[in-house]
């Protein structure tokens, strides 16, 4: 099946699932975004514990769909991983660290004898659920604002800076500064208010449902002024495009110019950002409907970034462009695996399906019954 299909429309294929996946994952996010609410909508120990314990029914599905967007992006696109993931050293290495911190904290926040404390692993919990999403989304901005590095005829890439990464967000002389960390923050209060949503959702509790609800707005405003700065700086900004020859030039409006040729991915994005307006919307004025409104913001989510890695990668664009090598930007076309392997590929991505399925028959029978302090003072095991 997939061996007759031309190798420009497997790459096509295969760049649409991990975009996906990064729209899956943004969403997933609402783990980190929970863990700096911890205090702030927990006020007692047994309070903050729920908050602790509803999110570590989670925290392993967001990490294992990290791995998962970077294993296949391995598989399908590996000049990419070598040059983000070898380059962009010491992001990614942080990002990993924030991860393990997090893993430790779920693990030995409650054990007895705890020596550090449950307020050090909270810290570790707060670290994470800041830098994580930031990181992901400053990262994920360079896919329209472009990375310093190159690559050889070897297919050897090379980063052209020595802070590894770090300079996308701390050199505040470049305007594309600004256009990366908007959306890393944008990442950030969406998943604060998806969290925020997840409580109200998960949690059987008055108060910390009065607290969340009040808190929606305080954070979706910035969301919404991150989210429409950054939009309206790719859509405004030149961007990378690719003749047919392989050579990458810049074009004006080149990202608005892909939503106006794509139709079907501006459709997208608009019914994205229409899903996660009116799912803030029904939190903060419908009552009754405040429970099941993280449904509403979560789809818009996925399907809002799904899009925005559409618009960087497809209509012959260059979906990792080098900002000090304009040739060694990376396209759908030259960073690719091989036919073979993308084949290969394509048969056990028939499996994704059934996986997602039995994520979402995981995450009803966790959820079925929600958490209430009964739970958390009589249950032998609390994260």
């Amino acid at each position: 099946m997939f061996e007759s299909l031309d190798i420009t429309v497997l790459q096509h294929y295969w760049f649409a699932i991990n975009a996906l996946l990064g729209a899956l994952l943004v969403f997933l996010l609402f783990v980190q975004g929970g863990q700096t609410l911890i205090d702030s909508i927990g006020k007692t120990e047994t309070e903050k514990t729920m908050l602790v314990n509803t999110l570590g029914r989670k925290w392993e599905i967001t990490f294992s769909t990290l791995v998962t967007f970077g294993g296949a992006f391995f598989a399908s696109f590996p000049l990419f991983y070598s040059t983000s993931f070898g380059g962009a050293y010491w992001v990614w290495m942080i990002i990993l660290f924030a991860f393990i911190v997090q893993a430790v904290s779920y693990e030995y926040r409650s054990k007895p004898n705890n020596f550090l404390g449950k307020k050090v692993f909270n810290g570790f919990l707060l670290f994470n659920g800041i830098i994580a999403p930031v990181f992901l989304g400053t990262a994920v901005a360079t896919f329209f604002t472009g990375s310093p590095f190159h690559v050889n005829d070897m297919n050897q890439s090379f980063w052209d800076s020595p802070f590894r990464g770090l300079e996308l967000a701390l050199t505040l002389t470049d305007y594309n500064t600004y256009i990366n960390l908007s959306l890393g923050l944008a990442v950030l209060f969406l998943s604060r208010v998806l969290a925020l949503l997840y409580f109200m959702n998960s949690i059987d509790h008055v108060l910390i449902k009065e607290r969340s609800r009040k808190a929606i707005l305080t954070n979706a405003l910035p969301f919404l002024v991150f989210f429409l700065f950054f939009l309206v700086n790719i859509l405004l900004k030149d961007g990378f495009a690719v003749n047919k020859d392989g050579i990458v030039a810049m074009e004006s409006f080149k990202y608005l110019n892909n939503l106006l040729q794509m139709p079907v991915v501006l459709v997208l994005l608009l019914i994205g950002v229409v899903f996660v307006l009116l799912g803030i919307g029904r939190a903060l004025f419908v009552e009754k409907c405040a429970t099941k409104a993280i449904w509403s913001v979560g789809i818009g989510s996925v399907v809002t970034v799904f899009s925005l890695f559409l618009m960087a990668g497809f209509n012959h664009t260059a979906y990792y462009p080098s900002s000090t090598d304009l040739q060694s930007s990376l396209t759908i076309f030259n960073s690719s695996s091989s036919k073979y392997t993308l084949v290969a590929m394509s048969y056990v991505s028939l499996m994704v399906p059934f996986v997602i399925a039995y994520i979402w028959y995981a995450w009803r029978s966790i959820n079925k019954k929600k958490i209430d302090q009964n739970e958390i003072e009589n249950e032998t095991h609390v994260y």
